[in-house]
């Protein structure tokens, strides 16, 4: 991959819409469905809790953050649960936010290689999955909080690029357990319809109504 560094690119933009987002989410809608299959809002919540760290920590290329991360003893991600959130979130998750979107300002963040998940990958490509995590799961939760979504359309524009390349022959491998099976969507359709149908997601997904 390449060109994916644009200057106009910006993690914090995403990172405060997600952050905004935060801030109504009720009690009662954390056991509410997602368009992240399988995950309630409580387990999108706590999968964002760690890809904030594991993604702040391959901007600084460190495996152990010092403290263990923002407002948490946690020394690393785990598998994400809605039993595994802790009652902190609120104030947790944000922070977390914004430690990983002041880690992404960094020059050297962009540069070399770094790890997530396991995975080697060069600083500018990290960043780009750092940017369609946050774009795409912050419209999960919208979507599953009767909330509006804004997403820059730079930031559109590389998530697009990011998804629909991931969404080519020879990336089947790859997508596994990072996005499901591609949903058509119109080429005419806005360009974040067409990012979220790349990315496994139905771009017109609403919440089940209780029975």
């Amino acid at each position: 991959m390449t060109d994916l560094h644009q200057p106009d690119f910006t993690i914090d933009v995403a990172a405060e819409e997600v952050a905004r987002l935060l801030r109504t989410v009720r009690d009662d809608q954390l056991t509410h469905p997602t368009p992240c299959e399988g995950y309630s809002v409580a387990t999108l919540l706590d999968h964002l809790m760690g890809l904030c760290l594991a993604f702040t920590w391959a901007a600084a290329k460190s495996a152990v953050p010092e403290g263990g991360g923002s407002g948490s003893a946690d020394p690393r991600p785990v598998q994400p649960s809605a039993e595994h959130l802790g009652p902190d979130w609120r104030t947790v998750l944000p922070q977390r936010l914004a430690d990983l979107a002041k880690a992404w300002h960094e020059p050297s963040a962009w540069a070399g290689l770094t790890e997530a998940g396991g995975i080697r990958m060069p600083g500018e490509v990290a960043a780009v999955v750092t940017l369609d995590e946050l774009v795409l799961h912050g419209w999960d939760l919208a979507r599953a909080t009767g909330q509006s979504f804004a997403c820059a359309p730079a930031n559109v524009a590389a998530v697009l690029q990011f998804t629909s390349s991931m969404a080519g022959p020879g990336h089947r491998a790859a997508r596994e357990g990072l996005f499901g099976p591609v949903v058509e969507v119109p080429d005419d359709a806005p360009d974040l319809d067409r990012a979220l149908g790349f990315a496994g997601r139905d771009p017109d997904w609403s919440a089940p109504r209780p029975e």
